[in-house]
């Protein structure tokens, strides 16, 4: 998450300003973000349970925690998977790192830039906080969840609910939700970049008129190592030394 803006992002302020006064009997809102986004080609036709609002709603009010260091979740056999020893190829995904500063990053995967959302989760970290540990080189973040008898039938991306840990730290819960109105409009403002960083305008109307909301986006390797774990790394442009940041999904 660099501090370069992106290309168009400074033509899209309106997406985020405030509406301005209106003599109209019926003010229309603030100017959004036309979305063209399609449909992933996978695209599970499937309605959201009343449960994981429940869960979104009530999880999201609980703090960011910080205690000591924990042990990382691992996967059957002891140890995390590594795309080189791996034999089998993942396919190519694209994920979007995105957050106000001082607010909660959310991570957006989606089959390629021009694709709605498959999966949106909101991470229980800070923006800034991700910024600075990237900047000190490897990040692996671990989403784990508890297997039990009754989610069998339960695809671990449809998870809704997950406890973090960042480098081995335990920091919250991330929660999966569906793509609010505001993460589409990044996804459409993002829609031109296929990897970069940079910043978007805030929306001036909930987080200050000085906020920014910033960005990371990358291809990223999905590997599917069984039905109770998927790892996406990130891939780095050629001539970098591997992924900077690992993201696994794990059923333990």
């Amino acid at each position: 998450m660099g501090e370069q803006r992106a290309s168009g992002a400074s033509s899209s302020t309106d997406s985020y300003s405030t509406p301005s006064p209106s003599a109209s009997p019926s003010p229309s809102p603030a100017p959004r973000q036309h979305v063209t986004l399609l449909e992933p080609s996978h695209q599970h036709k499937k309605k959201s349970k009343k449960v994981f609002r429940v869960f979104r709603s009530v999880f999201r009010s609980f703090p960011i925690i910080t205690p000591a260091a924990c042990k990382i979740p691992v996967l059957p056999g002891g140890s995390l998977p590594d795309q080189h020893r791996s034999g089998s190829s993942g396919s190519r995904v694209t994920g979007t790192l995105f957050g106000y500063r001082k607010g909660r990053v959310s991570l957006s995967i989606q089959e390629s830039p021009r694709c709605l959302p498959s999966l949106v989760v909101e991470l229980a970290m800070q923006t800034m906080v991700l910024q600075k540990e990237l900047s000190g080189g490897m990040v692996r973040i671990a989403l784990e969840t508890e297997k039990r008898g009754d989610k069998e039938k339960i695809k671990i991306m449809d998870e809704p609910l997950w406890t973090m840990f960042s480098n081995g730290k335990k920091t919250g819960y991330g929660v999966k939700r569906d793509a609010t109105e505001e993460d589409l409009n990044v996804m459409e403002l993002l829609r031109p970049v296929s990897m970069g960083a940079g910043v978007l305008p805030g929306n001036t109307e909930f987080e200050g008129p000085d906020s920014e909301m910033a960005y990371m986006r990358a291809y990223f390797e999905r590997v599917v190592g069984s039905k109770d774990s998927e790892t996406f790394y990130m891939l780095s442009p050629e001539g970098n030394n591997g992924p900077e940041l690992s993201i696994f999904f794990v059923r333990v």
